[in-house]
């Protein structure tokens, strides 16, 4: 899509699966499954999706996936499938890894960061050898040492690889003119969202603060949120902002929309498909 002077391109580095319920929190099952259909397992199919943004100067890829580390029990757990991948998806937009010029993670969780790196001989490796990687320090910071409620979220080889590249930011910053990072908290506490501005318009990338498009209600949070009503004060500040600025938001994990503009009807934000 042009987004202004801006091509931005959404992509999926293939899907996986998480439980139905820690998803969607407190919203009891009999809700949420006639949008999001289970498996005999209880579990969900959700899209990995990254945000390539051309801005003429620079080539910017927001998140990277879910990447190609997981050994075969965790494949299976997860429920991974790679049909389609970051690599495949950028060849596509006739790009190589070393045309990346920038990689912002709006957290490390495993799901958001898996190409950052990748092996080589034996060895872990940037996966964008020129790219400067940019995540919040207090991310970084805690990805190193989480506690036992999200430990599990967490896959240090995903990332720790690519230190040596990776900007540590301190809250909200301009990346480059029209691509900045605004801090969230709720998901965790130092989640960055994605603002993306040329002549006017927006487009947003709002990350685990809205996964899917059914996550848009205020009260559908997941479980895995570490600060549940933080997630739900920001939904009610950024939400209403959104729509009134007709932006397009990117979601992280919606398998069949990727992006949409939103509209408030009545208190109530909805999405709008675009093409």
């Amino acid at each position: 899509m042009k987004l202004g002077k801006f091509n931005i391109h959404a992509f999926s580095d293939g899907t996986f699966m998480l439980d139905g319920g820690q998803m969607f929190g407190v919203v009891p099952k009999v809700i949420w499954e006639k949008r999001i259909p289970a498996d005999a397992r209880n579990r969900i199919r959700m899209s990995l999706t990254c945000l390539v943004i051309q801005t003429g100067q620079q080539n910017i890829l927001v998140e990277t996936g879910i990447g190609d580390k997981f050994d075969r029990k965790y494949l299976e757990i997860y429920g991974v499938d790679h049909s389609t991948s970051l690599p495949s998806e950028l060849e596509k937009l006739e790009l190589e890894p070393e045309d990346i010029d920038i990689v912002i993670n709006t957290h490390l969780h495993f799901d958001h960061c898996g190409w950052n790196t990748c092996r080589q001989n034996g060895k872990l490796l940037p996966t964008f050898p020129r790219a400067r990687y940019f995540v919040q320090r207090g991310e970084w910071e805690h990805a190193q040492h989480p506690t036992e409620r999200d430990r599990a979220s967490y896959v240090a080889e995903f990332f720790t690889g690519a230190e040596g590249q990776t900007d540590l930011l301190d809250g909200d910053t301009e990346i480059v003119p029209g691509v900045s990072v605004e801090v969230v908290s709720g998901h965790t506490k130092n989640l960055q969202c994605v603002r993306v501005q040329s002549e006017g318009n927006t487009a947003f990338f709002i990350s685990d603060v809205v996964p899917t498009c059914s996550h848009l209600p205020y009260p559908w949070t997941m479980s895995f949120d570490l600060f549940p009503l933080e997630t739900l004060e920001n939904k009610k500040r950024l939400l209403p902002e959104l729509a009134a600025q007709e932006a397009l938001v990117v979601f992280p994990h919606d398998p069949c929309v990727p992006w949409a503009r939103l509209v408030e009807i009545d208190g109530k934000i909805a999405a709008r498909p675009v093409e």
